[in-house]
């Protein structure tokens, strides 16, 4: 269909040197000289190419390599996408270039490759910063790697994230605080920390069947979220989105991105595309249709997304909303009744209870238009 131009580009490589218990991404653990590794780099160079001949790449303001782990597939094969992508887009020091990393396959030489041919952005899966914890996770590196890795970052980047956990079976409130701590003593620009998941099917959820692994206490989580709010907030990072604070000038524009309705084209295997017009917007992910929204459903979609933000969303998108959708104010009055929303300088924007009620919040939003 005809569509707003794509602003964002996600590419996804789907490796890891091993699975860890949690995931349930699209990924596989392979050898890192894997030909599969090879094919799928040089597939992924052809459609990069054959999207900027079709002038899908020409409004591209950020670029994310997500994974798996993009670290893993190497120096070369990661030289060889980021050439090709230069050679197909504007890849500037203003279009925002992420790539994640983890620990054990960050080195010196990666680090350099990658910043000489435009990535800007590296985000790096610490999860923790105690050993035992994670052992717990099934991660394959320690404490000291991921603090090897930071340095070695911030060797050649500015805007270095760390990606942390809480919430571990395990992980007491001092640990995590302590990681926390030491996140913010490393320099680092951005941190993200997530809840731990349980995914049907993975390790974590067949160990809790089996009774090997207690389940996640949503008590210890919203603890464990309010811990961390607290030490990054008192050390200068801004709590931007539900879960990301950042140093000032360095919230992830990627990330903003999906939240506030941007096109984005997704490349790679279980990448998502989303793809929109006034009329209508839609996900495909792998060839099928994922999402097929009408301007109804996608205005409480973008009231759902903007409550994601710490800045929510302005009285120009609510009436816009109210427009499609008459019972938009009266959804706000009630979250705000029920303490989730909350009015500021002509914008809503969630309350720390919003956030960790986020199913109530973005379900009675969601629900305007089902």
């Amino acid at each position: 269909m005809p569509h707003d131009p794509y602003r964002a580009l996600y590419l996804h490589l789907p490796f890891c040197v091993r699975r860890c218990g949690y995931c349930d991404f699209a990924t596989s653990a392979v050898a890192r000289d894997s030909p599969a590794i090879d094919e799928y780099v040089d597939d992924m160079v052809l459609q990069i190419r054959r999207k900027a001949r079709e002038g899908e790449l020409a409004g591209i303001e950020t670029v994310y390599l997500g994974g798996g782990t993009p670290s893993f597939v190497g120096a070369r094969r990661l030289s060889s996408l980021l050439y090709a992508l230069s050679l197909s887009m504007r890849l500037e020091p203003d279009v925002e270039c992420t790539m994640e990393a983890n620990p054990e396959s960050l080195d010196g030489r990666l680090v350099r490759d990658i910043w000489a041919l435009g990535v800007n952005r590296l985000s790096i899966g610490v999860q923790s910063l105690d050993d035992a914890v994670l052992r717990v996770l099934g991660r394959a590196h320690d404490a000291d790697g991921a603090r090897r890795a930071v340095a070695t970052a911030q060797e050649r980047f500015e805007n270095v994230s760390v990606d942390l956990m809480c919430g571990i079976p395990g992980q007491s409130d001092a640990s995590l605080e302590a990681t926390v701590r030491e996140a913010v003593a490393l320099g680092v620009a951005h941190v993200s920390v997530y809840p731990l998941s349980i995914e049907p099917g993975t390790a974590f959820d067949r160990a809790i069947l089996r009774g090997q692994m207690p389940e996640p206490d949503d008590d210890v989580e919203a603890r464990h979220m309010e811990i961390a709010r607290d030490v990054l907030e008192s050390a200068g990072f801004r709590r931007y989105e539900v879960a990301s604070y950042a140093r000032p000038g360095f919230a992830c524009r990627h990330n903003i991105a999906y939240w506030t309705g941007v096109p984005y084209l997704g490349l790679g295997r279980a990448a998502a595309t989303m793809t929109q017009n006034a009329e209508r917007r839609m996900r495909v992910t792998d060839g099928q249709v994922t999402d097929d929204l009408d301007p109804r459903q996608m205005a409480a979609e973008d009231l759902m997304l903007g409550m994601r933000l710490a800045d929510g969303v302005d009285d120009a998108l609510v009436a816009r909303a109210a427009a499609l959708i008459p019972e938009t104010p009266d959804a706000f009055r009630e979250l705000e009744a029920a303490g989730l929303v909350r009015r500021a300088e002509g914008r809503w924007q969630p309350t720390d209870r919003g956030w960790l009620c986020g199913n109530e919040l973005y379900g009675r939003l969601l629900d305007l238009a089902p």
